[in-house]
């Protein structure tokens, strides 16, 4: 369970990348134990009024609100993306780039918010994102939250060149990567895009776009079947109880999220 994460993994994996300052409030408790509360939120999807704070705090209780202002603070800011990035870029030696995988995610949501619209697929108001993975399947960068009704390839080429930003920012080479994704993103807008970042695309072929088949590109099979471990990366967010349902109504809120569980994955592997 990532709620029983120790004191020297969150102070040596997350704490450091995490902005910290002598303005404003000063917390009551040690700030290691403010983001062990925030995790237990993140696995457990609890309100963040219903955290049980005694269980983090036990010498000095302090009031919800605060821990819950530590996370808006380090949202605002931009810590929780920044540290992503930073733990990309010191462990990049360990991904495996042979392939990247490249999917999208459509997240139901209750209370509205930004990027939320009805999508008749899931039959309800959803944010849909899209998220990168290295061959096994860490994440690698997700796209900003889009509303539901739009499909995949919905201005992908702005979405898709902001993730490879986010990669380059990690100090990872986008240069000659091979890319798996499945029909959804099959579209001559989106291959040219790959190709003009020098990125090779192994895209299945949508049926529905009736291209002639003598003039289609090619379709690697085999290296095709790495496209899988995307759908476990889809997994492992889903145990994360606060991602299944959306009840943040900003999108940073929500990219936030991602970004911890996203820490939490590469931590873990």
């Amino acid at each position: 369970m990532y709620v029983n994460l120790s004191k020297k993994f969150i102070t040596k994996n997350l704490l450091p990348y995490l902005s910290q300052t002598n303005l404003g409030r000063k917390p009551k408790v040690p700030l290691w134990r403010i983001i062990k509360a925030i995790i237990y939120r993140l696995k457990t999807g609890c309100q963040w009024r219903e955290l049980p704070v005694g269980s983090f705090c036990s010498v000095i209780l302090i009031n919800w609100n605060s821990i819950y202002y530590h996370f808006r603070k380090w949202t605002k800011d931009g810590s929780w993306k920044k540290m992503w990035i930073k733990l990309l870029a010191i462990n990049k030696s360990k991904l495996d780039m042979s392939s990247i995988q490249l999917d999208g995610s459509h997240t139901p949501t209750k209370r509205g918010g930004e990027a939320v619209a009805y999508q008749g697929r899931k039959k309800s108001k959803t944010t849909n994102a899209l998220f990168l993975t290295d061959k096994n399947g860490i994440p690698l960068a997700m796209s900003e939250p889009i509303a539901g009704n739009h499909n995949d390839l919905f201005e992908i080429e702005i979405f898709f060149s902001k993730m490879l930003a986010d990669l380059e920012a990690s100090e990872i080479s986008t240069k000659y990567l091979f890319l798996n994704a499945d029909a959804g993103f099959d579209s001559e807008g989106f291959r040219n895009t790959c190709s003009s970042n020098d990125i090779i695309a192994n895209i299945d072929f949508n049926k529905r776009n009736k291209k002639n088949t003598d003039n289609q590109p090619l379709l690697d099979d085999l290296l095709y079947n790495d496209r899988f471990v995307v759908e476990r990366t889809n997994a492992w967010l889903d145990a994360f109880k606060a991602l299944l349902v959306r009840f943040e109504t900003k999108s940073e809120t929500w990219s936030s999220l991602h970004y911890l569980a996203f820490a939490l994955i590469l931590c873990r592997n």
